[in-house]
């Protein structure tokens, strides 16, 4: 099978990533998306981890402040309104429904898990249920890909053009 476009994870990506989650980065298998300074952002993660558990979450938000920018969103309620705005738009529910799809393509490009078949992230395709694993899929994917991940990214306050890292040795 082939591999979405992601960079492969370097030693030094994976020591990155471990220090921003705080603990040992498993199963990463590419940077989807990275900050201005070049650290990881988004890691792509395997979707079955080495002890054969099923892991549907292919695109996984790893950079502090782009997690807390997603953590506030939530925390002030912002799901209810993109939840609110999916059900009353047509284009945006159509779009997300192409997201979902995309997320599908994607995983199943790096293996095909029986387990997770039809299952991608964030709550797709029918609900708004995490922001952090929605605005992961923008920046993996692209502006215009998830339609409610660009929003939570333009609300969030955070944007990977303005470097918000701690000093991990890259600048």
């Amino acid at each position: 099978m082939t591999t979405p476009p992601f960079d492969a994870a370097t030693p030094r990506d994976i020591e990155i990533v471990s220090a921003q989650l705080g603990r040992p980065a498993r199963a990463v298998i590419g940077i989807a998306a990275r900050c201005a300074c070049g650290a990881p952002t988004v890691v792509a993660t395997a979707p079955r981890l080495a002890d054969g558990t099923p892991f549907p979450t292919l695109y996984y938000l790893s950079h502090p402040a782009a997690t807390a920018a997603m953590s506030r969103l939530e925390a002030a309620g912002v799901m209810t309104e993109f939840n609110e705005l999916l059900a009353a738009d047509d284009e945006v529910r159509a779009a997300y429904e192409g997201a979902h799809r995309a997320y599908l393509a994607d995983r199943d490009r790096v293996e095909q898990v029986d387990e997770i078949a039809g299952f991608s992230a964030g709550g797709m395709p029918t609900r708004v249920k995490c922001l952090h694993a929605l605005a992961a899929h923008a920046l993996a994917a692209g502006e215009g890909v998830n339609p409610i991940g660009d929003l939570a990214l333009a609300r969030g306050g955070w944007s990977p053009d303005a470097c918000e890292c701690p000093d991990y040795g890259l600048r």
